[in-house]
């Protein structure tokens, strides 16, 4: 029999927990309005700042065919521009930069009339299309003409297949403005002093060639047109190519490749056979529920203007998605105030940021590239500016043709000699590719080292120890 001290207690009904109130937090402070920047377009005549585009009125500026009529081609029209525009000094330095350059230079008076003709040797869009002689530097010996090996990959003519699935179809050779850092200053362009080029001319027979190849490989699903620039392209070849590769049962996505938008956006406002052309590629994909979309190009938000957003709103309105791969540029987005506002801008005007490429190894452009330890601060400084989505993946094409690989999946990266080694088991598996910082982030030291052959192939094998791939 239980004693008094061991009788158990009759239980109690169930009581409801009473929740605590909610800690009241201070509210968060509005953003102060330099975080508003982005939403901030140029919408001013900025082309009458330009002697030779004073009188041009909007109508006439928003006319693609104006644009690509007054676009400026080669040294001798940019100069004359130039005069009383820009310092003598700085005359003088473009044309010792134009000697040296591997592209030849084309911009469009849109592009020249948002340059800062005050101070043009820091201006972004200046950097990014007329090279001046005082800004060069000397080649990284371990440069080459072709970098990424894209004739190597090539089965036929024009057309890449490095990836398994995927495959770069290069239908023309020409763009509406030539950049200095082109991946493909092989082939892009005229001929220049230094480099003689291989000729991609618009040509049905050889795309056919390209075409066949594609449609005897079923593991094929994904094409990018490229060039050269389909901007380029009139809006029958738009549709033709589009409508061809939709139409082969196993490609399941393709996209136009086009870095028109950023540097004459007015071609969607105001050329109304190319947008409907592209339209109606897009449509036929929707209806066929494959994807067809435009990859464009803009490096820096001062090239976002309100003619940019009246252009995207065009596109958005059409159901056209449209994605942005930005290459990282010293002096035109090396830093992360920059880097963030750019991909906040592309947001403004429904842009999806894609890509940002660590600046390919081409020549005549050392000036403009950075380290590897540059693009990965960079990255974790715009990661959570804004939703993740919308964030870039920052990425080193691989020399060589390993293919795009994440900026910090290094297997090795000696920051002295500044060399990173790169690994691609899926793209070209058991083989390494090498990426090497530009010399001047390097010390004397190691930049004198690199001089030296021995010391060359000493450095290598270091990386390539380090890294477990030697």
């Amino acid at each position: 029999m239980a004693t008094a001290e061991e009788v158990i207690p009759p239980e109690e009904p169930h009581k409801k927990s009473k929740a605590e109130p909610p800690q009241i937090r201070q509210e968060r402070k509005p953003a102060a309005a330099g975080h508003l920047e982005h939403r901030n377009l140029r919408s001013d005549e900025f082309w009458r700042g330009i002697p030779a585009f004073s009188d041009v009125t909007e109508e006439e500026f928003l006319d693609y065919k104006w644009q690509m009529k007054n676009s400026l081609y080669g040294e001798a029209k940019l100069m004359k521009l130039m005069e009383g525009l820009a310092p003598k000094e700085f005359v003088e330095d473009a044309k010792r930069g134009f000697s040296k350059a591997p592209m030849s230079v084309r911009i469009t008076p849109y592009l020249l009339s948002l340059i800062d003709w005050d101070d043009p040797w820091t201006d972004p869009i200046r950097t990014q299309f007329m090279p001046i002689g005082s800004r060069l530097t000397m080649d990284h010996p371990m440069l080459t003409l072709d970098s990424l090996h894209e004739q190597a990959d090539a089965p036929v003519e024009g057309l890449t297949h490095r990836y398994r699935d995927k495959a770069l179809f290069l239908p023309l050779d020409t763009c509406p403005v030539y950049c200095r850092f082109c991946t493909r200053s092989y082939a892009i362009g005229v001929d220049t002093d230094t480099v003689e080029k291989v000729k991609l001319r618009v040509d049905p027979k050889r795309w056919e060639r390209a075409f066949e190849y594609i449609e005897s490989r079923p593991e094929l699903e994904d094409i990018v047109i490229s060039g050269g620039d389909t901007y380029n392209l009139a809006f029958k070849h738009i549709e033709n190519i589009g409508v061809r590769l939709l139409e082969i049962p196993h490609i399941r996505r393709i996209r136009f490749a086009t870095k028109g938008l950023a540097v004459m956006p007015m071609k969607i406002l105001t050329d109304q056979r190319w947008l409907d052309g592209m339209t109606r590629v897009v449509e036929l994909g929707r209806k066929l529920h494959k994807q067809a979309v435009i990859h464009t190009h803009f490096n820096n938000p001062n090239e976002i203007t309100e003619i940019t957003r009246r252009a995207m709103n065009e596109l958005f309105e059409r159901n056209i998605v449209v994605r942005n791969q930005s290459v990282l540029q010293r002096g035109v987005n090396d830093d992360p105030e920059t880097m963030s506002l750019l991909v906040k801008r592309l947001g403004e005007v429904n842009v999806h940021p894609y890509y940002v490429y660590q600046h390919d190894m081409v020549q005549g452009v050392e000036d403009l590239r950075t380290s590897v330890q540059t693009n990965v601060d960079i990255e974790k400084s715009v990661r959570g500016v804004t939703a993740g989505f919308h964030t870039p993946t920052f990425v080193v094409d691989a020399p060589g043709g390993g293919g795009k690989r994440g900026v910090h999946s290094y297997e090795h990266y000696d920051r002295e000699t500044g060399i990173s080694v790169y690994t691609a088991p899926s793209v070209k598996p058991g083989e390494h590719f090498l990426y090497f910082d530009p010399l001047h982030s390097l010390s004397d030291e190691v930049r004198k080292a690199w001089t030296d052959k021995k010391a060359q192939k000493e450095m290598i094998q270091a990386a390539e120890r380090a890294a477990g791939v030697s």
